[in-house]
């Protein structure tokens, strides 16, 4: 067994072990409107459930020199956010909203994806999305310290859900339908693969 203190490593080195040690990491596609009304679209995977009952998430927004990223900086000022499931038919064209725009350009337009109006939050989704999550910020907290680094970890209250049409069945989502895809480390993805079962003691 290797062991690393992670003082003795550098920013990339500890982001490296994390993304390749913490697999698969599910990926939020986020979309947000900014202050002169752009639509800002990025894909994360520092996403998780943090509770069903309110239902809430969490995205981690990683600064850039100490400042915060659109998504978060959007997310702080308007209140809300919709995220997005990322399945295989969408996630070539999601990375392609990876690239570094300037705030006034929307990522969208780098794709085929079709912007569709949300029901209780202004905030747009994406019509080819088979989950969206439609969220009003519940808080953020602002971590890790000083001008060169830190995160925003941004949590979100969903306030409406919409689930493409076949998925939804008896108040579960079908997996298999959705083909959710997952984040590696490096350029790498994967796919649901081979799914097992294990009952829970009592």
């Amino acid at each position: 067994m290797i062991s690393i203190d992670p003082n003795d490593l550098s920013e990339r080195e500890n982001y490296k072990f994390l993304i390749g040690s913490i697999i698969p990491r599910p990926i939020a596609f986020v979309t947000t409107v900014a202050s002169d009304g752009t639509l800002n679209a990025a894909p994360f995977s520092f996403f998780n459930i943090v509770s069903s009952n309110p239902p809430l998430i969490s995205i981690s927004v990683q600064r850039k020199n100490g400042k915060r990223k659109d998504t978060a900086r959007n997310i702080v000022e308007t209140k809300e956010f919709v995220v997005h499931v990322v399945d295989e038919a969408i996630v070539h064209q999601v990375n392609e909203t990876a690239a570094m725009l300037p705030a006034n350009e929307s990522e969208i337009a780098l794709t085929n994806l079709t912007v569709i109006p949300s029901t209780k939050v202004a905030t747009p989704g994406i019509k080819e999305a088979k989950v969206r999550l439609e969220c009003v910020l519940e808080r953020v907290i602002e971590l890790g310290g000083d001008h060169h680094n830190g995160c925003d970890l941004l949590i979100g209250k969903v306030v409406h859900y919409h689930i493409a049409e076949g998925l939804y069945n008896q108040g579960r989502i079908e997996h298999e339908g959705l083909g959710a895809v997952s984040r590696l480390a490096g350029s790498n993805y994967a796919k649901i693969g081979e799914v097992f079962s294990i009952e829970r003691p009592e």
